[in-house]
């Protein structure tokens, strides 16, 4: 959904633009004529501009509208295909929000992921990665808004205010809009969509083996598991990974995380410094979350110039960004008061507020890695300073 994000920003810019215009326009004339601003927007109060310009914002209400409506629709097409593949229920994120199952009942709880707008993830069934149904899984979102396409075309035909029928012509574009950049195979800024999946994973078995185990690993992480606490044989890396398929990458990127829960810097360290190595054909959020990890565990080897280089503007703020939904980023805080700041007691202050707000998080398994690694960091520094 990132691109919608983009269309969403651009369409946002442009009518603060026309905004802006106007306003300048106004200020100008009224400063060099003896036109007052009554008299200014008085010119553009006829029945044919403010019916263009009601017009114009029915449109902006209806898109924003449409994106609020369909994108839940997109996921919950996803989430019914997948129940009915014998997948089962692990959480459904639309927009900042996640609805998961703990103990039996379904919570709320917050959770981001960068140029995302919603996400349906499950459980593949039990049965041999070959075997593990992908297609509908995949498909679902776009067979939920090719549905719900004849509810909005029936919309434009009834007859009634003219603005009802801009209103129901933009949910129509909204809803065209998903389906094009989810049923037409193609990958956007490197992330292959829906469509690309579906097709893909029915010839590479090793991107449909990364796709189920990103699964399940989510899913026992949400349940609270540690990384290092799972199957040895799911974090096994192929020979050869193509690093322009996201879910191929998944499965170093898995086992490289998995050696840091291990609290192997070293061996962790040179895992994700390899996967770094190419970075040029990784998506960009996960070359983020690369940079987030190495800035990490150069610290913690004694490389700070090597962090400091990572550390651009930009990542420091994806890292305050994301810091209160992925306790991963207040483990890098914490490193970087430690190393970088040289102050001890704000990484203390760091772990304590993590530890302090943990029911808070989503993804509990990480949680418990990320703590039990900060404060194996502490330790190391307390006893490196006595």
């Amino acid at each position: 959904m990132k691109i919608l994000n983009q269309i969403f920003k651009m369409l946002m810019g442009l009518a603060i633009g026309i905004v802006g215009g106007l306003a300048i326009a106004a200020a100008i004339v009224v400063a060099f004529t003896d036109t007052t601003f009554p008299e200014f927007f008085a010119r553009f109060a006829t029945a044919k501009f403010a019916e263009a310009a009601g017009a114009g914002l029915v449109a902006m209400a209806a898109f924003i509208i449409g994106f609020m409506v369909l994108i839940p629709v997109h996921e919950a097409g996803h989430l019914v295909a997948g129940l009915l593949s014998g997948y089962k229920f692990v959480s459904f994120r639309i927009f900042n929000y996640t609805i998961i199952r703990i103990d039996g009942k379904l919570r709320v709880k917050k959770y981001a992921v960068a140029g995302t707008g919603g996400q349906c993830l499950l459980l593949p069934p039990e049965v041999e990665v070959e075997r593990v149904p992908t297609a509908w899984y995949n498909l679902g979102g776009v067979l939920a808004n090719l549905l719900v396409l004849p509810l909005l075309l029936a919309l434009v035909f009834i007859d009634g205010h003219p603005y009802l029928s801009v209103f129901a012509w933009v949910l129509v574009l909204v809803d065209v809009l998903i389906l094009l950049f989810n049923g037409v195979p193609m990958k956007i800024s490197g992330t292959a969509n829906d469509a690309y999946n579906a097709l893909s994973l029915r010839n590479n078995p090793v991107a449909k083996r990364g796709l189920v185990l990103a699964l399940k690993t989510n899913a026992k992480i949400q349940d609270g598991v540690r990384p290092r606490d799972m199957p040895d044989e799911w974090f096994e890396v192929p020979a050869h990974i193509n690093y322009r398929d996201q879910l191929e990458v998944s499965l170093p990127l898995m086992a490289a995380s998995r050696l840091l829960d291990n609290v192997d810097f070293d061996k962790a360290r040179e895992a994700f410094e390899n996967l770094y190595a190419h970075k040029s054909e990784i998506i960009g959020l996960y070359v983020k979350e690369l940079e987030c990890e190495l800035v990490f565990l150069r610290l913690i080897t004694g490389d700070a110039d090597g962090a400091s280089q990572l550390l651009t503007p930009e990542l420091r703020k994806y890292i305050e960004a994301y810091r209160s939904t992925m306790s991963s980023k207040e483990r890098v805080l914490c490193a970087m008061a430690l190393y970088l700041d040289k102050d001890p007691d704000k990484a203390r202050e760091i772990f304590s507020g993590l530890s302090g707000r943990r029911a808070d998080y989503l993804l509990q398994g990480e949680v418990s890695s990320d703590l039990a690694i900060m404060e194996e960091m502490l330790l190391r520094h307390d006893r490196a300073e006595g």
